[in-house]
């Protein structure tokens, strides 16, 4: 027999559905039967694996609850009973991958003087956290929990503490299915080199399964491809990589899997925000895999488990699906969607309620908020002082006819003058006195009629603190609290072309987008007199907030100096009004809350090196 007949004889295929769902943290049993109801899906399609996000069955992320051992003991209870549920429907000959909260046994933390010296090189259950949670994928077949993997390196950067809860694993299952060797990682596993991929690599399989729950951020799908592409040279095998789709208080899920062949060729790639079941069909050679090892491979011990050996009936082949990439603004309008609507409905809650004031941030939150819940659970409020233009007004009222929600005007003069009448404010204090009966007004709504309020203040605003607390800063959700000015500008021209594109009305008022902004707390006040242009601002707040830059390198990429010393000074006094300010959907590299934490305790201000070295001369 020749080489090529042998060649031919030993390939074998795989059809791999990767089911890219929004669970719930928390809600196992739910969880549980999302998983069912996809793997039926899946089936239909004849898939042979189905591949879930990390940590499905618990939700992600599920931050101090993993810490609760009757939750980690529940999780791997709902496992097992998973496992006979869906053979009990029928489903037990397709192999399921599925992520979960493991629970290591012990009886607590290791004394200190007998823990090994390196933590992540201890082999199996030598580890010094025993008694802690782990992170977890599991591979279910014919009723029962086949294996279990636990996920090696654990991200503690930006939104993630994962070395805060979990302890590492130290072991990289091998699964054979229908003569196919296939490796369990678990997302962060795929960002380090020489990580679990090259461990897979240095052992021999076929595919490499990777559950994940990326959150998004601009761009992040640019990053993926070309990730994904590098574990798969490594692994030297195809990778299909499932990534969680949903919003979870400030994080939204984007999705975006994908599947690549172990030349980096892209294969199928599902849609980004939306629930979908991407299937690809694999062509492997086992044959061509030199050798397969099991046992100690650098720091992880690799095992083998057999489900079946018989490869599967060949079938013709279908070309996966690639969805077309989005654009910026779309790929932000969808993030925040999405996150308001699930923020808003996971939390059982039925409407929402907004100030409109006929300005650009409030008429994007109530276009955002149409589009995510309905407008019939979209309430806005006109709340004019005496200060309101009639313009503001008249822009206020258009874009809730535009949107087709409810709208009603309070004037809030009568009660602002009750307030002067009692105490003698002026300048900054009375004007905020304005935006605290809003605040106060808007929050008796809320609790009357169990609107939820929506804060509409904008990354801008929120960094140099150019908001009142109390007033509108307050609400239980901020929609753009991550989104830049000059984004806000974009985002509501892109919605509005998006409309005219479809044939439909125009959402925002073009008024309400042309006009300077003002927050109409004084005769003839704009935002210009007290902040810099926000083209000028928004850069320096991307180069300092976002990407940690300080004053000399600032200075170095071209602002301008007394901008900069302005802003920063702003944004540093700024942090105990952020640390009161409602959850928003995260869209950037460093959002306000989960990712940049400072102290509000803090005498550290930014200045030139030679200012610092001769002041401590």
């Amino acid at each position: 027999m020749s080489d090529q007949q042998r060649t031919a004889e030993s390939v074998r295929q795989l059809r791999v559905a990767l089911a890219q769902v929004d669970t719930r943290v928390g809600d196992l049993a739910g969880n549980a039967e999302l998983v069912v109801d996809w793997t039926r899906r899946a089936a239909g399609r004849d898939a042979h694996l189905v591949v879930f996000p990390e940590m499905t069955l618990t939700g992600y992320p599920a931050e101090d609850l993993v810490l609760r051992e009757s939750f980690a003991r529940a999780s791997e209870q709902t496992l097992v009973e998973l496992a006979g549920t869906l053979a009990e429907q029928g489903l037990g000959g397709t192999a399921v991958v599925v992520g979960y909260l493991a629970h290591t046994e012990g009886a607590g933390p290791a004394p200190v003087d007998q823990l090994p010296t390196d933590a992540d090189d201890a082999p199996g259950d030598a580890n010094p956290r025993r008694g802690a949670p782990r992170n977890a994928a599991a591979l279910l077949h014919g009723g029962a929990v086949v294996a279990r993997y636990h996920k090696r390196h654990l991200p503690n950067y930006g939104v993630f503490d994962e070395a805060r809860y979990f302890v590492p694993g130290t072991e990289l299952p091998v699964v054979r299915l229908h003569g196919v060797d296939v490796a369990l990682t678990i997302c962060e596993d795929l960002w380090v080199e020489g990580g679990p991929c090259g461990v897979a690599g240095q052992a021999g399989v076929d595919l490499v399964v990777s559950p994940n729950a990326s959150p998004y951020e601009r761009a992040k799908d640019d990053l993926r491809l070309p990730l994904v592409q590098r574990r798969a040279a490594e692994a030297r095998a195809p990778i299909v990589y499932c990534n969680q789709v949903g919003g979870q208080d400030e994080l939204v899920f984007d999705g975006d899997s994908l599947a690549v062949s172990a030349a980096g060729e892209l294969l199928a790639r599902a849609p980004q925000f939306v629930e979908h079941l991407l299937t690809v069909d694999l062509t492997v050679d086992p044959a061509a895999v030199p050798e397969r090892r099991a046992g100690r491979i650098g720091p992880m011990t690799v095992t083998r488990h057999l489900v079946s050996e018989e490869p599967v009936p060949g079938y013709p082949a279908q070309p996966g699906s690639v969805a077309e990439p989005l654009s910026d603004c779309e790929e932000v309008w969808r993030a925040l969607v999405l996150g308001l609507r699930d923020f808003i409905d996971k939390n059982g809650m039925p409407s929402v309620v907004l100030g409109m004031s006929g300005g650009i941030d409030s008429a994007l939150v109530a276009a955002l908020a149409v589009d995510a819940l309905g407008a019939d659970r979209v309430v806005g409020v006109g709340l004019p002082s005496r200060w309101s233009s009639e313009h503001s007004l008249a822009d206020a009222a258009d874009a809730a006819q535009r949107l087709g929600m409810h709208y009603s005007v309070v004037p809030i003069a009568p009660v602002v003058t009750a307030f002067e009448a009692a105490v003698e404010l002026s300048g900054v204090a009375a004007e905020n006195l304005q935006a605290r009966v809003r605040g106060t007004l808007l929050m008796g709504l809320s609790n009357q009629h169990g609107h939820l309020l929506l804060a509409t203040s904008n990354k801008s605003e929120v960094a140099v603190g150019y908001s009142t607390l109390y007033g509108d800063a307050a609400g239980g959700f901020a929609p753009i609290k991550d989104v830049p000015k000059t984004l806000v500008w974009d985002l509501a021209r892109w919605r509005n072309a998006h409309a005219r594109d479809r044939g439909e009305v125009e959402p925002i008022p073009q008024n309400s987008i042309d006009k300077p902004p003002s927050a109409e707390l004084a005769p003839g006040q704009q935002d210009s007199d007290s902040l810099p242009s926000y083209e000028e601002l928004d850069a320096v707040i991307a180069d300092y907030v976002d990407r940690d830059l300080g004053l000399a390198q600032l200075l170095e990429r071209g602002h301008d100096p007394e901008v900069v010393a302005r802003v920063l000074r702003l944004v540093d006094l700024a942090e105990f009004k952020r640390r009161q300010s409602a959850p928003g959907t995260k869209i950037s590299l460093k959002a306000f809350g989960r990712d940049r934490r400072l102290p509000i305790t803090n005498r550290w201000r930014e200045s030139l090196p030679s200012v610092r070295e001769g002041a401590d001369a």
